[in-house]
């Protein structure tokens, strides 16, 4: 009976580190640009060529 006691324990401390990591994450604005993470990925290797031919000339 005490190890379930623990286990409770034990979930609400990692529930309450995962609670502050959003909070903290919110509060960074973190999420506020759910736009350009998307598309970055399109346009990675262009920006790389486009750099690359920069700095040739």
């Amino acid at each position: 009976m005490n190890i379930i006691f623990m286990l409770i324990g034990f979930s609400v401390f990692i529930a309450l580190i995962f609670l502050v990591a959003f909070l903290w994450a919110s509060r960074t604005k973190q999420y506020e640009d759910t736009y350009t993470p998307a598309v970055r990925i399109l346009f990675d290797d262009e920006l790389r060529e486009v750099d690359a031919a920069d700095k040739l000339k």
